[in-house]
């Protein structure tokens, strides 16, 4: 065989796994994606159709009914604690990673290399000291309490993340900000954040899923239906006695919409970030 053919055959198996891989990948959301758009009864006949006889939309239009489901209301408040969330970590992350990058100062090392133990202990530890914290500040049942408990899970990765990315950044770069005249903050604003735009943007992509998805925090820091997330919402709607799967299905794809649009998003910003930047000679 020649070198030619080979190269095709290597190609073309290529794709094929490539394709493979993504098939089972997307399968189960295929799935979710036929029932929730198959009537109640086929939704649960036996044998099952893959594709529906009649599409139907009406669980689509269910979940945005109040009376049957409070989407809109989960959906403000998951927002809500997820932007929040996302930019207080972002905000304290730039400056703790700065900090710990750039300037000289006692501890640093201590400070630095501890962000490594925080990866040693799981989320449910925290649990107990969290809840009295917002008890004694009379946080509970308060969107705010979810919000300093997701900042508390997510700042120590912003932070080690964007410290990792800022060592990038020759210093050269800061000495000459320095020569044309900027202050420390001006060389944040003008120069770091600048040239770490992607960085930045995986940080808040990050912040923003583990707080949209969050689960755990919220079912034990909110009790009143009108602050539930959509992660708690979500749980309500599966233990209903009327166990529709198709209603249970759509509200499972809007909610996953918001995620995939960050993705997209970040994924251009990160682009555009990489090709802009730098210092004039």
């Amino acid at each position: 065989m020649s070198g030619m053919n080979k190269k095709v055959v290597k190609r073309i198996l290529f794709y094929v796994g490539l394709a493979a891989f993504l098939g089972a990948i997307l399968f189960p959301f295929i799935i979710m994606l036929m029932v929730s758009i198959k009537t109640t009864n086929e939704a649960i006949q036996f044998p099952p159709t893959f594709w529906p006889d009649n599409i139907t939309l009406e669980h689509y239009k269910d979940i945005f009914n109040p009376k049957i489901f409070p989407f809109v209301t989960y959906f403000k408040n998951s927002m809500y604690v997820s932007l929040l969330t996302s930019i207080i970590s972002v905000g304290f992350g730039i400056l703790g990673g700065y900090s710990l990058s750039k300037l000289k100062f006692m501890g640093r090392t201590v400070i630095n290399n501890s962000f490594y133990t925080v990866y040693m202990f799981s989320g449910i530890l925290l649990v107990v000291p969290l809840f009295k914290i917002i008890s004694s500040l009379g946080l509970y049942n308060h969107s705010e309490s979810l919000i300093i408990t997701m900042i508390v899970q997510t700042l120590p990765t912003s932070v080690y993340m964007l410290k990792s990315y800022f060592d990038t950044i020759p210093v050269e770069i800061e000495e000459a900000g320095r020569i044309d005249g900027l202050n420390r903050m001006q060389l944040i604003t003008h120069i770091i954040i600048p040239l770490s735009l992607s960085g930045i943007v995986s940080v808040f992509v990050y912040a923003f899923m583990v707080s949209w998805n969050d689960y755990l925090f919220a079912s034990i820091f909110l009790s009143s239906s009108e602050l539930f997330t959509l992660a708690i919402g979500l749980n309500s709607l599966f233990n209903r006695p009327d166990y529709i799967w198709g209603r249970m299905m759509a509200s499972s794809i809007v909610t996953s919409i918001p995620v995939v649009l960050m993705y997209a998003a970040s994924e251009l910003l990160m682009k555009k970030g990489s090709t802009e930047g730098g210092v004039k000679g």
